[in-house]
C-alpha cells in the first residue's frame, strides 16, 4: 500500500502539462475560496491543482489538513461494513439494545436498527429537538461543542420517532452520531480508535483523524468575509462530521473503493464491495438511489458515488466511478453561501471527466 504522504505516488502538475491539470485549472476558476485543492485520480494516477485568493502558506495546501464535515460519513459507513463483516456486528442489530439493554424506549426507538441510523431512514430528525437552544447562541463559532457524547444518547434513549424505521428517508447527523456511539457501545472500544483501527490503518490513511492536529498542519476556515473560523468542535456527534484528512488521503480512500492498491489488512475489501451495492431508492419516482453510505447518480461514463460536506468555514467532496475507476476529491476554505459553486464544479468534474 502506498503511503498517502508519499509524494512520489503523486503529480502535481503545473496549469498546461496535461489535459487533466488543464481541466482541473480551469475548473479551479470557477470557485472563490482562499484556499482550493482539485484533486483527481485515473487508474492510480493523481493529479492535483491548488490555488486560491489567499497567498500560499508554508504548508502546501495538497498537505494540510481539512474538515470533511458530512463526508465524513463514508468513513462510518466503511466501519460498519467492516464490523458486520467481522461478525462483531449486524445490520439488523438494534441500536437501543446495544446502548442500553433492558431500558424501556419508545416502540419506534426499539425497532431501530444500526442499517436504519446509516441509511437516514430510522425516523430521527436531522438533530435532537434539545439541540438548538444550546447551539443557537454560538451558531457562528461552535454550535455542536456543547452538545457531549452522553447528551446525544440520551436523546436517542427518549425520543419519540413520528415515523416508523425504514419507511421514510431523511437526512440526519443525529442518527449517524448514534450509530457512532452504538458501534463504541457494541464493540468496547472508543469511536475515534476503533475506526483508526478497523479503517484508517489498514488503508494507511495515516494524515487522516478526527481531531485537530498540531499547529500549522491544518487547514484555516473562513467566513464569506474572509474572517478566520475556530477549528470544528462536534461534541457528541463525532461519526457524523469529524473526520480531518490532507486531498492526497482522500484519493486514498476513493482509490480504495476503485479496486486501487491493496488494503494493508486485505479482509476490508469485503467493506469495500459492501458501501458501493445500491440498497434504496427515494425521492420523486424513486429516482434518486444510495448505497450504504454513498449517494448514487448515472452519468455519461456510468455510475457516480459521492457525498459532499461543510462546516463552518470549510467544505469537501468526495465522489468516484466504480466503473472506470476515476476518482475526485475536493477542499476549500470557504463556508457555503448562496451561489456557492463549490460542490457543482467538483460534482463536474466527476460527471462530465471522460
Amino acid at each position: 500500500m502506498t503511503d498517502a504522504t508519499d509524494m512520489a505516488a503523486v503529480r502535481v502538475d503545473a496549469p498546461g502539462t496535461s489535459a487533466t491539470a488543464r481541466l482541473l485549472a480551469e475548473a479551479a476558476r470557477a470557485v472563490d475560496a482562499p484556499d482550493l485543492v482539485l484533486a483527481v485520480s485515473r487508474g492510480g494516477v493523481r493529479t492535483v491543482h491548488t490555488g486560491g485568493s489567499a497567498a500560499p502558506g508554508p504548508v502546501p495546501r495538497e498537505l494540510l489538513t481539512y474538515e470533511l464535515g458530512s463526508a465524513s460519513k463514508p468513513y462510518a459507513g466503511l466501519l460498519l461494513a467492516r464490523l458486520v463483516a467481522q461478525g462483531r456486528v449486524r445490520y439488523e442489530d438494534r441500536a437501543a439494545d446495544l446502548l442500553a439493554p433492558g431500558l424501556p424506549v419508545h416502540p419506534a426507538v426499539r425497532r431501530i436498527t444500526l442499517r436504519h441510523l446509516l441509511t437516514h431512514t430510522s425516523g430521527l430528525p436531522g438533530l435532537p429537538a434539545d439541540f438548538y437552544p444550546q447551539a443557537v447562541p454560538r451558531w457562528s463559532t461552535g454550535p455542536y461543542g456543547g452538545y457531549p457524547a452522553d447528551r446525544v444518547v440520551r436523546a436517542f434513549l427518549r425520543a419519540r420517532p413520528r415515523r416508523r424505521p425504514g419507511t421514510r428517508w431523511r437526512y440526519s447527523n443525529f442518527a449517524v452520531s448514534v450509530l457512532g456511539h452504538t458501534l463504541a457501545a457494541a464493540t468496547g472500544t472508543p469511536w475515534e480508535v476503533l475506526l483508526h483501527q478497523q479503517v484508517l490503518a489498514p488503508l494507511g490513511l495515516d494524515a487522516t483523524r478526527v481531531r485537530p492536529g498540531p499547529d500549522g498542519t491544518d487547514a484555516v476556515g473562513r467566513r464569506r468575509d474572509g474572517t478566520p473560523v475556530p477549528a470544528l468542535d462536534t461534541g457528541g456527534f463525532t461519526a457524523a462530521g469529524a473526520v480531518r484528512a490532507t486531498p492526497l488521503d482522500l484519493l486514498t480512500f476513493l482509490e480504495a473503493h476503485v479496486g486501487g492498491p491493496e488494503p494493508r489488512d486485505p479482509a476490508l475489501n469485503a467493506a469495500l464491495t459492501e458501501v458501493t451495492r445500491p440498497l434504496l431508492r427515494r425521492g420523486l419516482r424513486h429516482a434518486h438511489t444510495h448505497t450504504l453510505t454513498w449517494f448514487q447518480h448515472p452519468s455519461p461514463y456510468g455510475r457516480v458515488l459521492f457525498h459532499a460536506g461543510a462546516t463552518l468555514g470549510q467544505q469537501a467532496f468526495l465522489g468516484f466511478r466504480p466503473d472506470s475507476g476515476l476518482a475526485v476529491a475536493a477542499t476549500a476554505t470557504r463556508r457555503v453561501h448562496r451561489g456557492d459553486t463549490f460542490v457543482a464544479t467538483a460534482y463536474g468534474l466527476l460527471t462530465e471527466t471522460p
